[in-house]
Formats: structure tokens, C-alpha cells, sequence
């Protein structure tokens, strides 16, 4: 009678044969914690390479438009909104002429992209007047002459009023401090200080209460 076939395995099959399971198994669980991770992180949809509607919120009022991904803050203020105070100079970020204030922090707007701005506020030059009455640091620059061709006093004139806001009596060297990023190429920097100093003497309370503006009192 015919011996039954027998099967033989040998220590290197069955070591093989071992870690190819074992390796399967580690795949099948980092296959399945990675589709757990997926449905439990919602990553956010990809805007564009169309335009999207945005709202704004700007100098105390919600203001809908459209804004392409590429669409920086400085053009879809201007373009787009009509609030041309605020310049576009060097449109690199060298020049700050194009200063606006977001959360109440100076920022420059040709190199911050609108659909990064979401609910945040803004606030340009023209939402620092009330009405027809100007921001102490506007008055005190046309009182001084404190300008010429014009194109960096938007941007100066944020970077001072951040300034007084937090500090009401500033020394010169504080100011300078305050501008060192606005470049005035035609060199009115004398009459800013003396601008500032005007207002860093006679500050007060009521004074700074008009240094915020209405966009910043939540009216």
C-alpha cells in the first residue's frame, strides 16, 4: 500500500510565508485608520479658477462682490468697491502705500489676498472719518502739509492713526518707528513728525476717543 503524499515545509517557506501575512494585515489597518481620517477631517473646497462671491466686512458695513482666487485686497477695494483712497504704489510690498487696517491691525492690501480676509474687519481711509468731520490725524496732516504727489498719505495716515490709537503721546523716534515701512518719495517726513507732534502734545481722552473710528466703536 502506497504511502499518503505528504506535504513538506521547509523554516525559510514558512518564515515567508509569515511575514507576508503579517505585512498584509499592517496594509489592510493603515488602509482603514486612513479612510477613518478622511471622513473625520473635511478638507475645504477648492475655490476657483472662477471668480466667487465674497462679503466683505468694510468700514462697519457687509459688502458683497466676487473675487477671483488671485484677486488681491488692494484691487478689490478698488476695482470692485470703489474705495480708491487706498493706493497701489509698488505692488510688491515695499512701499505701504496701500496700508489698510484688518482686525484693526495695519496690513498691507497689495499683498494680502481677498479670499484670505474672510469675516474679518476692514477698515480703509475713507472709514476713518465721521461723516464730514476728519480723523484728528487727516486734519492734522492738512494743517501741516503734511503731503505732496499724495500716493503714500493714505497708507502714512493709517500707520499714524494705528499708532495713536495705542499710544496717545508718541516721541519722535516712535513715530519714526511707526512709518519706518511707509516710503514718501517726495520726503515729507518733517512735516509728518511735525503732524504728529501737534497731536502727541495736546492728546487727551476726548482726543482719543475720536482716534478710533466709528468702523472700530461698533456703530
Amino acid at each position: 500500500m502506497a504511502d499518503p503524499k505528504q506535504t513538506h515545509f521547509s523554516r525559510r517557506g514558512f518564515l515567508k510565508g509569515a511575514g507576508l501575512t503579517a505585512a498584509g494585515t499592517l496594509l489592510e489597518q493603515a488602509q482603514a485608520l486612513t479612510a477613518e481620517v478622511k471622513s473625520a477631517v473635511h478638507e475645504p473646497a477648492a475655490l476657483g479658477p472662477d471668480a466667487v462671491a465674497v462679503r466683505l466686512h468694510v468700514n462697519g458695513n457687509v459688502r458683497a462682490t466676487t473675487a477671483e482666487p488671485r484677486d488681491t485686497l488692494a484691487t478689490t477695494l478698488r476695482d470692485k468697491l470703489g474705495l480708491t483712497g487706498t493706493k497701489v504704489v509698488c505692488d510688491r510690498g515695499s512701499c505701504s502705500a496701500c496700508t489698510v487696517w484688518v482686525n484693526e491691525t495695519p496690513q498691507l492690501a497689495c499683498m494680502t489676498l481677498t479670499l484670505d480676509v474672510g469675516d474679518k474687519k476692514v477698515t480703509t481711509i475713507e472709514g476713518l472719518a465721521v461723516g464730514e468731520t476728519l480723523h484728528p490725524v487727516q486734519a492734522a496732516f492738512v494743517k501741516h502739509d503734511a503731503m505732496q504727489c499724495g500716493f503714500c498719505t493714505p497708507g502714512m495716515v493709517m500707520s499714524c492713526a494705528s499708532l495713536l490709537r495705542h499710544n496717545p503721546h508718541p516721541t519722535r523716534p516712535e513715530v519714526a518707528h511707526a512709518i519706518s515701512g511707509n516710503l514718501c518719495r517726495c520726503g515729507t517726513y518733517p512735516r509728518i513728525f511735525d503732524a504728529m507732534d501737534e497731536l502727541s502734545k495736546h492728546g487727551s481722552s476726548s482726543r482719543a476717543e475720536l482716534i478710533m473710528p466709528r468702523t472700530m466703536q461698533g456703530v
